[in-house]
């Protein structure tokens, strides 16, 4: 009987909390966001991949092999359109380039990639400098991920973005060991 009070008392003593204290809401970057440039301008360029934070380890499969992962993201052939291309060094110093073309949303800055329908991209805002969060969600994931535009951004940063994912109910985490020398992309 003691047993049962006590975990009843436990019970909603984390309900009192959890609605007490409710996790920081990501900001959700806008098409006027920086500077008074529209969007994607700002985004342009190239960006380091850092980290990656999901509910499972399996959603963050994709990135165990990775040593570093350098991004460049340009405008494509029409006004909605934005192209992106990789490079990938895995971590047995092969080098991998892959390119995506994304498709804006008219009047936001959510993202849908071309030839995978299920796949939904939202970006957010980071309080580090030079950062910006990722949420990608498609069918069997939802993940999280950090990309800087420095390839080694202050550790308060990763610690940071860690805490809020965490916070968002993301238990599994990967940190990028960017060791290698990143790979050079072709017409660099």
């Amino acid at each position: 009987m003691f047993h049962q009070i006590w975990a009843a008392l436990l019970y909603l003593y984390g309900i009192l909390l959890n609605s007490i204290y409710q996790c920081p809401e990501p900001s959700q970057l806008t098409t006027q966001e920086v500077d008074g440039k529209e969007f994607p301008e700002p985004h342009l360029g190239q960006w380091h991949f850092i980290a990656g934070a999901a509910p499972t380890k399996e959603e963050l499969a994709t990135f165990d092999p990775v040593d570093n992962i350098v991004f460049n993201m340009a405008a494509g052939s029409a006004p909605t359109q934005l192209q992106l291309r990789a490079t990938i060094r895995t971590k047995t110093g092969s080098c991998v380039p892959r390119e995506w073309i994304y498709h804006l949303a008219e009047g936001s800055t959510d993202l849908s990639t071309e030839g995978r329908p299920d796949m939904k991209t939202q970006l957010f805002s980071s309080s580090c400098p030079g950062g910006i969060m990722l949420k990608e969600t498609g069918q069997g994931y939802q993940r999280f991920l950090l990309y800087n535009r420095s390839p080694n951004p202050p550790e308060k940063c990763v610690e940071e973005f860690q805490s809020l994912a965490s916070c968002l109910d993301s238990k599994a985490f990967l940190l990028t060991p960017r060791k290698q020398e990143a790979c050079t992309q072709s017409g660099d």
